[in-house]
């Protein structure tokens, strides 16, 4: 179900590209004051052939869409500055697609207490939820859920299999 929504998005991005001069949205055509559409793309740059190219932007935008994990330090909850432009970007399709919801799944790795790293996956995950919230996406878009050590990325007790295994997963629904 978590591929759903890139799939989706992927066939949306094919579909565009596919459109004939025929197809092609005019360009005031759902445009709003900063020039994108409601799917957010610019609608003042036609190629040759009529169809709307993509801005550096926007393209950034796309790939940060696709990463669905934040990855976080040993026995930390606090959000690595690495992921600030991935949560930006979730957070702000949230807040332009009220319907559109999200579960957060905090992991953490093998070390610790079950108790203890279901308190710190719920820590984790909580953390994602109040950086999207401040993106402008509506707390009733979320649920939240720890797994602990339960549901390991990768299985092995090595730095690696560790660093993979500390993560919130972001699961759209």
């Amino acid at each position: 179900m978590r591929h759903a929504f890139v799939i989706l998005l992927t066939a949306a991005t094919l579909t565009l590209t596919a459109c004939g001069r025929d197809n092609v949205v005019p360009e005031d055509a759902g445009a709003n004051s900063n020039g994108a559409n409601d799917a957010g793309l610019s609608t003042d740059r036609q190629g040759n052939d009529g169809v709307i190219t993509e801005s550096p932007l926007e393209a950034e935008q796309r790939r940060l869409m696709q990463q669905l994990v934040v990855y976080f330090d040993y026995d930390e909850a606090e959000i690595l500055p690495e992921f600030n432009a991935l949560l930006q970007a979730h957070g702000q399709f949230l807040a332009r697609n009220a319907n559109s919801q999200l579960r957060l799944e905090g992991h953490a790795d093998e070390r610790g207490s079950r108790e203890y790293n279901i308190g710190l996956g719920e820590r984790r995950a909580q953390a994602v939820r109040r950086v999207l919230m401040l993106q402008g996406a509506a707390g009733t878009q979320f649920t939240t859920v720890s797994y602990g050590e339960e549901r390991p990325a990768q299985t092995g007790s090595d730095d690696e299999a560790w660093r993979l295994n500390r993560r919130v997963e972001l699961v759209y629904r």
